[in-house]
């Protein structure tokens, strides 16, 4: 993966790209020569998919989370390793069994979001199975030497009349907030020559089939050196994984992870990325949904510091199963 973007940055080449969180399978193709039977994108309005009718039919979404008991076991193997000293702050995430009326490819069509990816076919011997995803989350983007990344940490219901205040009062809140931004300006120390915090916890609202969510963000930049193109992959590689999805400090955390979750992300939590020739645009491939042998699977998760409670922590998983779609 690494040398193959390399070298379509030194061409400056465009291309598509879909790393997975383990990077085991990446998937790369020139731009001209994506699969579009069989891969569809659009990331921030760049896509391979020519306008179509949608319909504005009723539609069905069930879910079925992951039983408390079982989640609480995971909540408590993390919640031991911060107590532990072992790590700062570890996202945790599950599977939801849900059900919907909705086709992968009408939800690619009629979701709302900032990034959407849907890949109904993988190459031979690549475990993952199909999925589609529609993240509201930007991982890096870079517009000439300017890098810029915009880590996700914090979300409550926004239907709350003070849902802003609570948000970005809350003490759990605000210190896991604050640690992924220190984690992602240390990341960006490893490629820039400068960096700062542009905007630090912006709120914003995402409208969904059930209750509108707020979420906090931060905007995080830096400095590039000139020809950085020349160097794509490797720079991608010392950023990743994203530390929004992992947590600080990154590799123990990650090896926490492996071990509560018990199974791997896939490309769950990875990333999809579109290189013009000469810009960059990244998204992480959050609100994610897959079709394994015995049904329908969601996958969400949220950031767990040693203020959190299993219950809260619970409920913040479910509320992140839903579809950007408005009935």
């Amino acid at each position: 993966m690494e040398e193959l973007l390399n070298a379509y940055g030194r061409e400056r080449k465009p291309c598509l790209f879909v790393l997975d969180y383990e990077l085991q399978h990446p998937l790369v193709w020139p731009l001209d020569d994506v699969p579009s039977g069989h891969v569809w994108y659009d990331l921030g309005g760049r896509t391979n998919v020519p306008p179509l009718a949608v319909r504005p039919d009723a539609f069905s979404f069930s879910r079925f989370p992951v039983p408390f008991e079982e989640f609480r076991r995971k909540f408590r193997y993390v919640h031991d390793e911060l107590l532990a000293g072992n790590s700062f702050l570890t996202n945790l995430t599950v599977r939801t069994r849900v059900e919907t009326s909705l086709s992968f490819r009408e939800i690619f069509q009629r979701s709302q979001a900032r990034y959407k990816l849907y890949i109904d076919s993988l190459p031979e011997g690549n475990p993952c199975p199909p999925f589609v995803c529609f993240s509201p989350e930007i991982f890096v983007r870079i517009e000439g030497n300017r890098i810029a990344s915009y880590p996700m940490k914090g979300t409550m219901d926004a239907t709350r009349e003070t849902a802003a205040e609570e948000l970005l009062a809350d003490e759990k809140e605000r210190f896991e907030h604050a640690t992924i931004v220190d984690l992602i300006r240390n990341d960006l120390a490893r490629i820039t020559t400068t960096r700062w915090v542009e905007r630090f916890r912006y709120l914003e609202e995402i409208r969904t089939n059930g209750k509108p969510l707020l979420q906090a963000s931060s905007e995080i930049a830096g400095t590039l050196p000139e020809g950085w193109q020349n160097q794509l992959g490797t720079l991608l590689a010392r950023l990743l994984p994203a530390g929004s999805i992992t947590g600080a400090p990154k590799p123990k955390t990650m090896d926490i992870i492996r071990e509560a979750e018990g199974e791997p992300r896939g490309y769950y939590t990875g990333i999809v990325g579109l290189f013009d020739g000469k810009n960059l645009d990244t998204g992480v491939l959050i609100r994610f949904l897959e079709q394994r042998d015995d049904g329908l699977w969601f996958r969400s998760g949220g950031g767990i510091t040693f203020l959190s409670e299993a219950e809260k922590e619970y409920q913040e998983v479910i509320d992140k199963v839903y579809l950007p779609i408005l009935s």
